[in-house]
């Protein structure tokens, strides 16, 4: 017998999520082949078998959070048994909270089942995360879809090609579909009466680290205005030679990771009796997913070039939202970033990125009147940009300072093709 444990996908990662069961008890599975997914308080994982067998034994549930090391499952040869003491409570897993009990696999990878005609299909249909998320945004019934994937699993490129050829009747989705909001923050209709919502695991670990991270680091902030009209000049440029767009966050990371490199003071974080100082620099990037936020990171960015950084930028958020993202590329963060430019705001201040030291607001650019060093009046592309730092790795003055390197790489961006 072979011992289906919840693994350890990640340093950080001490407990998972079991999402779905993608093989049923006593179903015959390949090493390597995937029975079903975990989610970690970062991403959704697949979870690969650890030999060949027939799959039995299973002692937790969709739903459910158990330790890693932890046996969730047995793989039996032909004509063995389960040892007496299988499913024993030292074995089992925490049953589920209450509150979690409605669509746990929605709490916990925030696409839930697409239901058409009141039939929940994650129940029935073999599908993947990304598939089940990528039918329920465009009412796709998947009971119609042929899956490609291992085991006739339904997978992205199968939905894709039903939307593509409109084969597929797309009924809108009854209102009481349960599907996760999309990242364009769509309204939530109002009620006469209060509603519980329950946390699913991302907001759970969202409250939690914010939370200690707000009540333990001493933060302060320097916020400053930024003329953009350079960064725009060069960005334009970089789209009329049809070399792909850069957008003006990709600049701030650029301008961010040299100023870091001048300044490693601040490319640092704290550790009780020291602070550690960090050689190279790995850039966190908040992307919004449809359960909360992910932070990404764009490891050795110090090391890149701005096109190479626009391209990794674009990468690791896709995967993000996509619930696609490996443990190693969500850590290791030695300074952070959080942009906010595309949704209308002024000015915002982050909460630091543990255990950063410190962490950039990006706001969105406005056309200013400006007085310039000429004492002229000018219209200009403005934008504020907001430091949080740590006050236990940082002082006023040397967070201060930062902000103005990195004001000063946007305001002469040509710097950063360098």
């Amino acid at each position: 017998m072979t011992e289906v444990i919840m693994p350890k996908m990640g340093d950080g990662m001490e407990e998972g999520t079991l999402v779905e069961w993608l093989k049923k008890e006593g179903e015959k599975v390949k090493t390597g082949e995937v029975i079903g997914n975990i989610q970690t308080d970062k991403a959704t994982l697949e979870l690969e078998s650890p030999g060949s067998g027939i799959l039995g034994g299973i002692l937790v549930q969709p739903g459910q959070t158990v330790p890693v090391g932890i046996p969730i499952a047995a793989l039996l040869k032909e004509g063995e048994t389960l040892p007496a003491d299988w499913g024993s409570a030292d074995r089992k897993a925490a049953p589920a909270k209450e509150e979690e009990d409605a669509s746990p696999a929605a709490a916990t990878t925030g696409a839930a089942a697409s239901s058409v005609g009141g039939t929940a299909v994650a129940d029935r249909v073999k599908a993947s995360p990304l598939a089940k998320k990528l039918a329920a945004a465009n009412h796709i019934d998947l009971n119609h879809l042929v899956g490609s994937g291992p085991g006739g699993r339904i997978v992205e490129k199968d939905v894709q090609a039903a939307i593509g050829n409109g084969s597929v009747a797309t009924k809108p989705a009854p209102a009481a579909a349960t599907s996760a909001p999309a990242p364009s923050f769509q309204p939530i209709a109002p009620t006469a009466e209060d509603t519980k919502v329950p946390l699913n695991f991302l907001r759970k670990i969202i409250a939690e680290r914010t939370t200690h991270a707000k009540s333990t680091v001493p933060h302060f902030y320097v916020t400053l205005e930024v003329d953009m009209e350079p960064v725009l000049q060069l960005r334009s440029l970089f789209e009329s030679q049809e070399s792909g767009k850069v957008s003006i966050n990709d600049f701030v990371v650029k301008a961010t990771a040299l100023a870091l490199q001048q300044m490693p003071e601040v490319n640092a974080t704290f550790q009780g009796d020291h602070i550690l100082r960090h050689g190279a620099v790995h850039i966190g990037i908040a992307a919004a997913v449809d359960d909360g936020l992910l932070v990404p990171v764009i490891k050795n960015a110090h090391a890149m070039s701005l096109r190479q950084l626009s391209d990794r930028a674009r990468e690791l958020v896709k995967k993000a939202r996509d619930g696609k993202l490996l443990p190693d590329e969500m850590s290791g963060s030695t300074f952070s970033i959080s942009n906010m430019g595309m949704l209308d705001v002024d000015t915002f201040g982050a909460i630091i990125n543990e255990p950063n030291a410190g962490i950039i607001a990006v706001s969105s650019t406005r056309k200013r009147p400006v007085v310039t060093d000429e004492d002229e009046l000018e219209i200009r592309t403005m934008m504020n940009i907001t430091g949080s730092f740590d006050h236990r790795v940082v002082d006023g003055a040397i967070g201060a300072k930062f902000m103005n390197v990195v004001r000063g790489f946007l305001q002469n961006p040509t710097r950063l093709l360098q």
